[in-house]
């Protein structure tokens, strides 16, 4: 794990988590209260899936005095300027978006007015606040079709294939110019399709298990061979810490991939799955979908030079620690 003391010499200051009852969100802020430091989430508790989910995540820091829930909007500017007001922060980890490739198409006013408006008030109360620390989590999705056999940081970026894909890239150049002109050091971060423990209910692994469980099929779009570069959540949080760490003592603007490093196909992926659930996957396939990429590859190079990170979970020891996490393994007296 990453040592953020660079953090923890400034500890009166605390860390702003958006986004932080949910998956990625959640455990962050668990990972930083564990190492000493002050947490504030700020959450909307969107009904985009079962509401209790977060609850549940967030309720066991729930009574800490280090940490400080706030129930509210990133598109609602007033309420923001109080709790920034209010608190003294020292960084921002901005998570908070609305999730899902599929969805944003048929919703994309509604995603471009979250992601792209709401990431613009977060960025401005930083600038009136003076705050000038900022983790942006963007996407692997913000590479569309890319041809290319790893995806790189310095590839073109310019043919998102979904509206959520397209806010994220609008997100990323958003902080750039907040940077260019406020001088808010900030690295962008593209996340590789994160899994794990707390992983949201509507994303593949998570859906397939419980459906694999309860003697469902599943449904595969495609004929299995579309390919993912699957990231473990610890691995992510340790990328997280390391690019708070690097902001803080380095600064400027950065974009960075973090992935697993590892990218299989759908097949494969059902195929482990069934191996970590110990059942046979009855799947039921279906066309394409529109807003899918067909693979994703992470270029970690970057990553490994600047934050020290590298991907230590394989996917099967990860499908493991999700299932078990779950409660969906498969009972040794059965």
């Amino acid at each position: 794990m990453t040592d953020i003391s660079a953090f923890k010499s400034n500890s009166s200051a605390a860390v702003l988590i958006t986004g932080g009852a949910g998956f990625i969100g959640s455990s962050l802020a668990d990972r930083l209260i564990a190492a000493g430091r002050k947490v504030i989430v700020i959450d909307n508790f969107s009904p985009y899936y079962d509401v209790r989910i977060k609850e549940k995540n967030v309720s066991a820091n729930k009574d800490n005095p280090a940490y400080k829930l706030y129930r509210c909007d990133i598109e609602d500017s007033a309420k923001l300027s109080g709790i920034f007001s209010s608190e003294k922060i020292g960084c921002v980890i901005h998570l908070a978006a609305r999730a899902g490739v599929r969805p944003s198409i048929d919703s994309s006013l509604e995603y471009v007015k979250t992601n792209v408006l709401g990431t613009a008030n977060i960025l401005e109360q930083m600038r009136l606040h003076g705050i000038k620390k900022l983790i942006f989590a963007s996407s692997s999705s913000v590479y569309g079709n890319c041809k290319a056999e790893k995806f790189s940081e310095d590839l073109k970026i310019s043919e998102p294939v979904s509206p959520y894909a397209a806010t994220k890239s609008a997100c990323e150049q958003l902080c750039y110019t907040w940077h260019s002109l406020y001088g808010i050091d900030c690295l962008c971060l593209r996340f590789f399709t994160v899994y794990g423990p707390r992983q949201r209910p509507d994303l593949a692994i998570n859906k397939f298990a419980r459906l694999m469980k309860a003697g469902k099929p599943i449904e595969m779009y495609g004929d299995g061979s579309a390919i993912r570069d699957y990231t473990y959540i610890g691995d992510i949080l340790n990328g997280i810490e390391a690019a708070m760490d690097y902001c803080e003592k380095k600064g400027g603007y950065e974009i960075i991939n973090l992935g697993g490093g590892n990218p299989i196909t759908l097949k494969n992926m059902i195929m482990a799955l069934e191996h970590a659930l110990g059942l046979k996957a009855e799947i039921k396939q279906l066309p394409n979908q529109p807003g899918d990429v067909k693979r994703t590859a992470c270029d970690c190079h970057k990553a490994e030079k600047l934050l020290g990170y590298r991907a230590a979970t394989s996917f099967d020891e990860g499908l493991r620690q999700f299932v078990k996490w779950a409660g969906l393994a498969e009972s040794k007296n059965s």
